[in-house]
Parts: structure tokens; sequence; C-alpha cells
């Protein structure tokens, strides 16, 4: 019997229903969402590439900074291609095995930054709020540690999470109403029980999401209230800008994570989930380097450096 559902298992193909609802505006989603990419990918590959070679940069801040652009470029790579070649082809099969590959990076990565997102602000917390002890504790030993650390957790809980899924029988092919494979869309195919492995999901997304959010929310507080004592105006303005623009991009990214996995599925929010996916898949990797990077004064410095020796070795 196991046999005969493994044959079964790998001939097995799902359909992302995606965006097919609304025929009228497949070319202007695949014209948005091929813009989207391409900025995403642009900005984000910009950052890497100045932080890698500009020695201003190399300091922690930046270092995560880095890192969560890696992380973005990954994370727009494995949802925004296959979703743009069904838009322009109108193919949206996919196999068993594509699906469970495809679920497996997307959990690994949305994971992984839950807590790196966490650790950015802890890390302007320590800048901010306790400036003499920042050299000390965030040490480049400290820094990698952490990254390590955030990736390790992702690789962790999605492991576990995709072993279970792999186990349940899907008895037939299905529609996944989605554009991509997520765990709810994909669990409601299985013909079994899935109870357990829907509480074991719950219980990790609430351990992954609620005490990184936390964490950041109580850093932000904290860091707003020291710049409060700022005596000057305009530096105090400069700098709760910056917070506030951080924090709106940090509360809608994990705003949405919580909806679409913790809160429960009524009929309204199962009508919304696509909606509210899109801000965490594709919009959070597109401003984040925007919000975080490219509004910096030392990035932009590391920009024009850049842009100057690009353009000297180009008259050469």
């Amino acid at each position: 019997m196991a046999d005969t559902d493994w044959i079964n298992r790998t001939s097995l193909e799902f359909i992302l229903l995606g965006f097919g609802s609304l025929p009228a505006l497949q070319v202007l989603l695949f014209l948005l969402f091929s813009v989207i990419y391409m900025v995403t990918m642009a900005g984000n590959s910009l950052i890497i590439v100045l932080v890698v070679i500009d020695q201003r940069l190399h300091t922690p801040m930046y270092f995560f900074l880095g890192n969560l652009s890696f992380l973005e470029t990954c994370y727009s790579s494995t949802i925004l291609p296959r979703l743009l070649a069904s838009l322009l082809t109108g193919d949206r099969s996919i196999s068993f095995s594509g699906c469970m590959g495809q679920f497996y990076t997307f959990g690994v990565l949305v994971t992984a930054e839950c807590f790196l997102l966490s650790v950015m602000s802890y890390d302007r917390y320590l800048a901010i709020c306790k400036p003499l002890h920042y050299g000390a504790r965030m040490n480049g030993r400290f820094c990698a540690l952490l990254v390590a650390g955030s990736w390790t957790s992702g690789i962790l809980a999605i492991t576990m999470t995709t072993s279970l899924m792999f186990q349940l029988p899907f008895c037939h092919p299905g529609n996944i109403d989605h554009f991509f494979c997520d765990f709810t869309p994909v669990v409601k195919l299985s013909c079994s029980d899935t109870r357990p492995i829907e509480l074991w999901v719950f219980v990790l997304s609430a351990v992954c999401s609620l005490p990184p959010f936390l964490l950041t929310i109580t850093s932000y507080v904290w860091i707003i209230s020291t710049i409060l004592q700022i005596p000057s105006t305009t530096d105090r303005q400069k700098a709760f800008s910056t917070c506030s623009s951080h924090l709106t991009v940090v509360t809608t990214f994990y705003g949405t994570l919580i909806i679409v996995y913790l809160l429960p599925k009524t009929q309204r929010l199962r009508e919304l989930n696509k909606l509210f996916s899109v801000f965490y898949t594709v919009l959070t990797p597109l401003v984040n380097p925007l919000v975080y990077s490219l509004r910096n004064k030392e990035v932009k410095k590391a920009l024009r450096k850049a842009a100057h020796k690009c353009l000297g070795c180009t008259a050469i």
C-alpha cells in the first residue's frame, strides 16, 4: 500500500488557481509583478554589493541588512517567477515534489526573517539606548551567531513541518486556491485527519512569530522613548521618522503573518488570504531595502562612491 501511495504521489499534480478568477487582469498583473520582482532584485542586490565592497558598511547594522537583503532576494525568487510563469502561459499545474519544495523554501525563509527582523530591532535598541555597551556586545562573533540562529530556527521548524506533510495521503489531484504552495491550502487537499498537523503548525507559528514580534515592538518602544529625550527637534524628528518607517514595515509583515496563520479561519479571512499573503511575500521584500537602507546616509555615500568608481572605469 505504501508503494502504491508513493507511486501515485510522484505523478500527483496540483493546480495553483492563483489569480485565475481575474482573467481580464492577467496581463496587468503580469506587468505589475514583473516590475515588482525586478525592482526587488535590483534593490536588494545593490545593498548586498555595497555592504560587501564598502569598508564603512562593515558594521553590525549593515551586516544584518546585507543578510536581510540576501534573504529577501531568495524569498522573492521562490514565489514570483512561478507566479509570473503561470500568468504568462496560463499553465498553473505544479507537481507534488515541486509544491513541497516551494513550501519548504518559502517556510524556511519567512521563519528566518521573523527572527532576523527581531535581531535587527535589538541591534538598534542597543545602539540607541545602550551606546556604551554596543561595541562590546555586538562583536563579529555574536552577530554571526544571531544570523546563524535565525537561519537554523527556520530550517529546523520547517523541516519538521514538511516531513509531516510528506506523510499525509493525497488521494487525488486538487486545486490550491492560492498563488503559491502555502500550508493551509495544501493540507486541505489531504484525505485524512489533518487536525494534529494543523495544531502543530498553529503552535509553531505562534512560537516563531509572536515572541519575535513582541521583542521588536518592545525594542522600538524603548528606542522611541529614548529619541523623545533628544534635545534637538530636527534630530528627534529625523530619528523618529526612520524608526516609524521601520516599525510600519515590521508591523505589516508580522501582522499579516499572524492574521494568515494564527487567527481563526473565518469565511471572510479565507477570502482575504491571498491579499494578506501578497503583503508579506511580495511587498515586504520590495519595501525593506527602500526603508531600511536606501534612505540611509551611509548607504547613499557608498552608492555615490561606487557610482563614481564605475564612471571612472568607464571613462578609462
